[in-house]
């Protein structure tokens, strides 16, 4: 996540001289640096200090060493967003001790690194709207951002959008099997299924109908794509998307008790 939002800022024109890259791993520095990033440090200093949004993009089971790396340079200005699921705030500020300490979560997606992602926002209440107004500058390079006023909620997008894109990746591949079955080939079938998956949501988000109304659209009574959704329907897709979607949710709230 950290190479999308990071490549995200830089493919948008964002001055490399204005990040920091701080990882224990030489490889995972070196593939930064290759993105085009010039300050890179393998442990937290004094670089940390002048900082004023540190985003914390770590797997949650690596969250309290990552804390412990980075709590006692921290400066008195500095935002920490978090970017790992399951991480509550309360958790971040006790891993960071420091309760006083202005904290976002974030639950971006890995279409960022290409400027198309989404991300939920939850801000405590130390957050200041100018620091709100800073870090939205920041992820609205890479995407859309949606403030949250609820913590609970980020679980959701957790499941709606965090995940998100691996849902439409598997339903692309579906498709792609699908019409090599029919009888094209692979590259026939994905240039496709990419191509129009694409213009899907580009028409569903440039266009004012709502999504109901514009599938609609497509599906002539009698036609072929009602044929084809009457199959989808038997097989109930929206029960599916539902429970996997739920599923999403469900490990997200165990992964807050375990991290917690």
């Amino acid at each position: 996540m950290a190479s999308a939002i990071i490549g995200g800022l830089l493919s948008a024109g964002y001055e490399p001289d204005r990040l920091c890259a701080i990882d224990p791993s030489e490889a995972a520095l070196a593939k930064l640096q290759s993105l085009g990033v010039k300050k890179v440090e393998l442990q937290a200093g004094p670089t940390l200090r002048k900082s004023e949004l540190i985003i914390v993009a770590v797997k949650p089971q690596f969250m309290q060493a990552a804390a412990e790396g980075i709590k006692q340079h921290l400066s008195g200005g500095a935002v920490v967003m978090s970017v790992a699921a399951g991480i509550s705030v309360s958790a971040l500020k006790t891993q960071l001790s420091d309760a006083g300490l202005p904290v976002v979560r974030c639950m971006p997606n890995t279409p960022a690194l290409v400027g198309a992602g989404a991300s939920g926002l939850f801000a405590s209440p130390e957050v200041t709207a100018a620091q709100r107004a800073g870090i939205d500058a920041v992820m609205g390079v890479v995407g859309t951002t949606v403030w949250l006023e609820q913590e609970r909620h980020i679980d959701v997008v957790t499941a709606i959008s965090g995940s998100g894109p691996a849902y439409f990746f598997a339903f692309m591949e579906a498709m792609i099997a699908a019409g090599e079955k029919m009888g094209l080939t692979h590259e026939t079938a994905s240039q496709l299924t990419l191509q129009t998956a694409l213009g899907a949501s580009k028409l569903a988000s440039q266009l004012p109908e709502p999504i109901t109304e514009l599938r609609q659209n497509v599906t002539s009574p009698g036609g072929t794509t009602e044929r084809a959704l009457q199959s989808f329907n038997q097989d109930n897709l929206a029960g599916l998307v539902d429970r996997g979607m739920q599923a999403c949710l469900d490990r997200a709230q165990e992964m807050a008790k375990e991290f917690g």
